[in-house]
């Protein structure tokens, strides 16, 4: 798989590193989902929210996905997990599928271990961001 650019908000790896840090002081050490959203703050590139571009997920991101092998098609939004809801569609970034497409952009295909092997979802779409609509305080 090609290397992509991968974006975070300053805003959004604040917040993001906070919750990793209190997850990790009440036991969350060497859970791989923490861990996971870990590696990819480290690699990302850190803008300001308003150099973000408009076609990346943010957290609170609407963002329409495929998945590649069944071509089935999933609208998610990305959120912190006290606000996770999978019936509603709304999907921590805790989560392995919210984990792979923060700071990805509309086109990029993700892909990450599962127990039957790799999943691959292509980010059809950038529904909503939060920063390209101007709403910083999400």
């Amino acid at each position: 798989m090609a290397t992509r650019k991968l974006y975070i908000t300053e805003f959004d790896k604040s917040r993001l590193e906070e919750l990793i840090g209190v997850a990790e002081e009440f036991g969350g050490r060497d859970r791989q989902d923490i861990e996971s959203l870990a590696e990819e703050l480290d690699k990302a590139e850190v803008v300001s929210p308003k150099n973000v571009p408009a076609n990346v997920v943010t957290m609170n991101s609407k963002v329409l996905l495929r998945d590649l092998d069944t071509l089935e098609e999933m609208t998610y939004v990305l959120v912190f997990p006290k606000h996770a809801n999978i019936d509603a569609g709304a999907i921590s970034v805790f989560a392995p599928v919210g984990t792979a497409i923060l700071g990805y952009a509309k086109g990029d295909v993700v892909e990450w271990p599962v127990p039957s092997g790799v999943r691959r979802i292509r980010i059809e779409d950038v529904v909503y961001q939060p920063e390209a609509a101007g709403d910083y305080h999400l």
